[in-house]
């Protein structure tokens, strides 16, 4: 079964430009309230991404940046990781964007 890949921005009004997740301590604590978490590996900063796991889905954060534009969320089980997303997005005014279709939800 293929994994299904989808973003998650911060939601705005039609029109207005994109605005950040937040930085990525924040990030990290919002995402933090829906089990997603560093795993507790060390992470250079070479490497460019932050990875976050929670039920389902790992989450990747660019480390390029002060703040968190979007993440990418590469969903390893749907029927687990889409209520746990749906919840977060609905509680953070966030969004996902799913990658195939270009629909987005939130």
């Amino acid at each position: 079964m293929p994994k299904r890949q989808v973003v998650l921005m911060k939601s705005v009004a039609k029109g207005e430009p994109a605005q950040p997740l937040g930085t990525h301590a924040e990030v990290r604590a919002s995402l933090s309230r829906y089990n997603t978490a560093p795993d507790g590996t060390a992470r250079s900063k070479s490497a460019g991404t932050e990875v976050l796991h929670g039920p389902g889905m790992i989450v990747e954060l660019a480390t390029t940046t002060e703040t968190v534009m979007q993440a990418m969320v590469t969903m390893t089980d749907d029927d687990i990781a889409w209520p746990v997303l749906e919840r977060a997005c609905r509680n953070l005014k966030w969004k996902l964007v799913d990658l195939e279709s270009g629909r987005s939800f939130g």
